[in-house]
């Protein structure tokens, strides 16, 4: 039944992705349109960052976790499909009752919301051209039948598309009319226990401005913060000497990015973590942009020149292609992003989500062009 119903449902999200809807609009639509091939009580959404897939924002609908408890139970313990795992292993999607062989509690996660009433669990991975955008969850109450099979696969076929359809969405502001002020940055810090310890004013505000639903109960009890100081405590000492892999590029209700990152501090008490929250810089928010626009990596590293006012001629040097090579892909940009001119793209691509300053780092961190998920 669920397979003869993909047709209509893919209609649904080609339709809902030209619609132009913001994330969070966009993830109640695909949620109404999946109960047709996935019946499910409660559902939440989150977008990631492809560069280090720690989450950007979240929507839960009839789900009640906590920011910690999800960035425990996601980056920090081992247990059966990790959102993670789903994206890297090419599986995109598994179903809590089947991958445990029936057995629920052998899954630490449904261990500890099997008392608030949650039976099955169906994940998926969401996917596209390679690049892991984001991650949803359909839960069916306890005493309601399992998925089966045949919805892993129903969701499964659909993971490309959904996927499609959020990263472009993020590029749509949720609150246009917000006005956005740069408060500066801000300092959430934990105790070596991970329990909560202080933040900063300008944290808390900003914090404030990153899209979760519903909102957290307190600053620290962020989606989004929690999977920053989750990544860092995790990160083994000497591994990775920048903690690269515990940052996270997160775009506001106002359209404005924020760059967060955290980090293990040393004193009289170690073991305690911090979490950093600032304005992004251009560099580092021009990689997601352009993937969300869908561009290969090549073609990310020519707008890139092109932003830098490359010429045609200098553009087919630095890259070692013909004139002619350059022509095709700056025209596969256009057609991708919907601008007719290089003037265009700069302005529709990246002033309007930085302006009016840009500047381009000669080689960005590691994983930030994250292109492939291997």
């Amino acid at each position: 039944m669920a397979q003869s119903m993909l047709p209509r449902v893919r209609d649904q999200i080609s339709r809902a992705a030209a619609d132009q809807l913001d994330w969070v609009g966009y993830s109640a639509r695909m949620s109404e349109a999946l109960r047709t091939v996935i019946p499910h009580d409660r559902c939440c959404w989150h977008t990631v960052d492809p560069g280090t897939i720690l989450f950007t924002g979240s929507v839960n609908r009839n789900v009640g976790c906590s920011g910690s408890w999800l960035a425990h139970y996601e980056y920090e313990v081992e247990d059966v499909d990790k959102w993670a795992f789903l994206a890297h292993s090419g599986r995109l999607a598994g179903a809590l009752g089947l991958d445990t062989h029936g057995d629920l509690s052998r899954s630490a996660r449904h261990r500890s919301h099997e008392a608030y009433g949650i039976g099955d669990e169906l994940r998926v991975s969401l996917v596209s051209d390679g690049v892991y955008w984001g991650a949803a969850a359909f839960l069916r109450d306890a005493g309601a039948p399992w998925y089966t099979a045949e919805h892993v696969r129903a969701i499964a076929a659909l993971a490309p598309a959904l996927a499609t359809g959020l990263r472009r969405s993020m590029l749509h502001e949720v609150e246009a009319a917000v006005t956005t002020v740069d408060y500066g940055p801000g300092v959430v810090v934990f105790d070596a226990a991970a329990n909560p310890e202080s933040v900063s004013p300008a944290a808390e505000r900003w914090i404030d401005e990153i899209v979760e639903v519903p909102a957290p109960s307190t600053p620290f009890e962020s989606k989004v913060v929690q999977a920053i100081a989750a990544r860092a405590r995790a990160i083994e000492p000497g591994t990775d000497p920048l903690e690269l892999a515990a940052r996270s590029r997160v775009r506001t209700r106002s359209g404005a990015w924020l760059l967060l990152y955290g980090t293990r501090l040393s004193g009289v008490e170690d073991g305690r973590t911090a979490v950093i929250i600032q304005p992004a810089t251009p560099h580092e928010i021009a990689p997601v942009i352009a993937m969300a626009y869908g561009l290969s990596q090549r073609e990310c590293h020519l707008t890139a020149l092109c932003i830098q006012g490359r010429s045609t001629r200098e553009m087919a040097h630095a890259m070692s292609l013909s004139v002619y090579t350059i022509q095709d892909h700056m025209k596969s940009i256009f057609d991708k992003t919907g601008v007719r001119s290089r003037g265009e793209l700069v302005g529709q691509i990246f002033l309007e989500h930085y302006a009016p300053r840009w500047e381009l780092a000669a080689s960005p961190p590691s994983g930030w062009w994250a292109k492939g998920i291997n």
